[in-house]
């Protein structure tokens, strides 16, 4: 079948997309159909190697690419039950992300195919995680997502089927960089998120910490004051000779995180009109955010979609997910594209997202 064939098939359930994410420390490969159905999803984390760290090592994660890039797109492809042949496209994360890590599931990408003759499609990575959602539910129009990750804070606004407009950033830390270092602060192990919940949880009672509310009329995020406010509390507790109730540090700081986050997201839900609230990212995890954003869209009758654990951390099936929206409208990325960190989700919306598309 010829690339201009496959193409024309993708509108189709049976456009099957080898998708390939190497934005960070996850080497991960997956065969997706039809843009919903996960055939194959390997994941290959290099946690433990960073723990030591306490943080990603850009040069480190790029290596580790490339070590295991082959063997994980092969294992991809075979727990799918089908061949390379038989793709219809190539996806593969073009950014945001690590310049190094990926280039080197870029360059796995343009050669597959170049090899197969079928096209290319860079994806933006945060557009995979929203589109993460269609793998699991059905996404319905106008939606408002929730974005949180270890570098992502946004409220993104989605009038119709991949096309994305940011009302709401962070403006300094991300949730997940906030995290990362109160728990660094309290001596937790990387990656600093999962700890904190936990302690959180388990805690009896919590130390009131400051919520960050900027402008009345904001969208925006910013989590560092919540930062410098718990490094005060740890700090201060040490000058009395007192000791630090970890616990119920951990219980305030998410307390104080989740009552922003889910307080802006609800607003901007009435706001703009969205029938639905996507949480998205790696933090999407957070039993306290899950927890309070659950109970909160309860409570206003808004319906809250959430993938699983496993699909909310980096991972290729997302990926392929959201190229699905380009393949099925053939908009294709040319072979010399080029990994862009700071890339523009906007900029990445399709370019007819307005028009009926039959599936």
């Amino acid at each position: 079948m010829s690339q201009s064939e496959k193409a024309a098939d993708a509108a189709g359930n049976n456009a099957l997309i080898l998708a390939i994410e190497t934005s960070c420390d996850e080497t991960s490969a997956a065969v997706i159909r039809g843009g919903k159905h996960i055939l194959s999803n390997v994941v290959s984390s290099q946690i433990e190697i960073h723990e030591r760290f306490g943080g990603v090592v850009p040069e480190i994660a790029s290596r580790k690419h490339v070590e295991s890039i082959t063997l994980i797109i092969e294992q991809a492809v075979k727990e799918s039950g089908y061949t390379l042949r038989d793709m219809s496209a190539i996806a593969v994360t073009q950014g945001p992300g690590l310049v190094g890590a990926l280039l080197v599931g870029i360059v796995a990408a343009k050669s597959l195919s170049m090899a197969l003759d079928i096209p290319l499609i860079g994806t933006h990575h945060i557009a995979g995680h929203i589109y993460a959602n269609e793998l699991v539910h059905d996404i319905v129009y106008p939606s408002m997502a929730l974005v949180v990750s270890g570098g992502h804070t946004e409220l993104v606004l989605m009038e119709s089927e991949g096309r994305f407009r940011v009302v709401g950033r962070t403006r300094d830390d991300a949730v997940g960089e906030a995290y990362d270092k109160v728990a660094r602060a309290l001596r937790l192990p990387y990656p600093g998120g999962p700890h904190i919940d936990k302690l959180a949880v388990e805690a009896a009672e919590s130390i009131v910490l400051p919520r960050a509310w900027l402008e009345a009329d904001s969208y925006d995020f910013s989590f560092s004051g919540l930062k410098s406010a718990v490094l005060a509390v740890i700090n201060q507790t040490k000058m009395k000779g007192l000791v630090l109730d970890e616990a119920a540090l951990a219980r305030g700081f998410q307390e104080s995180v989740t009552e922003v986050l889910v307080t802006k997201a609800l607003r901007a839900v009435r706001a703009y009109g969205a029938k639905q609230l996507l949480l998205c990212g790696g933090v999407a995890a957070n039993r306290g955010l899950r927890a309070a954003l659950t109970a909160r869209c309860e409570k206003e009758k808004l319906p809250l979609l959430i993938p699983p654990n496993a699909l909310c951390t980096d991972n290729a099936a997302m990926i392929g997910a959201a190229a699905h929206l380009k393949l099925k409208r053939s908009e294709f990325t040319e072979l010399d594209m080029k990994a862009d960190p700071g890339f523009s989700l906007e900029s990445w919306s399709v370019a007819a997202a307005s028009e009926s598309i039959a599936e």
